[in-house]
């Protein structure tokens, strides 16, 4: 059986903000994606959506370890536009996060620094807007107990801090938890002191559980 991979962050939702230097006009967009072929398509649309935008620059994070990274200027002076906006989705540890912010020109000149300044501040409000989330390896963990014990036992688990995913009912009562894999053992045991050793726990696949952060 596959082992869960590590906890990693992304955006919790997909989004855009707009702001205003010196009349240029910067609107980030951010979006989650799986592999690059999902980056592309997204930066490829944004820029037939502003198709009349002076540059449409880009930059992403793919993979559990943020392995894979790209970044484009899209005619900006080098390294004044998707590095920037690598920079930010790197310091904020996201990954599996496309980002694409157009510019329209409002006809002032901003300089090297200006740019650097005003993508980055972009692509990070962007994310402040849209919030982070932490996606946590867990194990689906399963278990059985009879019609009369189910209402009490649900209670039991969700005081303890249990995440229960699903309840499914039939001749008994299958609760469907997730369970971090190094609190397994200590689940098994405070099941069996809870149901006085009358349910037992049935390992499922890894998964991912997202809470905001």
């Amino acid at each position: 059986m596959s082992q869960p991979g590590p906890t990693i962050h992304t955006i919790r939702r997909a989004g855009e903000h707009e702001i205003e230097i010196r009349k240029s006009r910067f609107v980030c967009a951010l979006a989650r994606v799986h592999d690059e072929a999902e980056a592309r398509a997204f930066i490829q649309a944004r820029r037939k959506l502003h198709f009349d935008a002076r540059h449409n620059c880009s930059a992403y994070v793919l993979g559990e370890d943020g392995g894979t990274q790209r970044s484009s200027d899209d005619g900006e002076p080098a390294g004044t536009a998707g590095v920037p906006m690598l920079e930010v989705l790197r310091r904020r540890g996201l990954t599996d996060t496309v980002a694409v912010v157009t510019r329209y020109f409002g006809g002032v000149l901003l300089g090297a620094g200006g740019l650097i300044r005003a993508y980055s501040s972009a692509t990070a409000e962007a994310i402040d807007r849209v919030g982070v989330a932490e996606r946590r390896p867990v194990r689906v963990v399963s278990t059985v107990v009879d019609h009369a014990s189910a209402g009490r036992f649900e209670n039991d688990l969700r005081g303890a801090g249990y995440l229960v995913r699903d309840v499914h009912y039939g001749d008994q009562v299958r609760f469907e938890l997730a369970v971090a894999e190094p609190e397994i053992a200590s689940f098994e045991s405070w099941l069996a002191e809870t149901t006085s050793g009358r349910a037992s726990v049935i390992l499922g696949e890894p998964t991912f559980v997202e809470v905001d952060v």
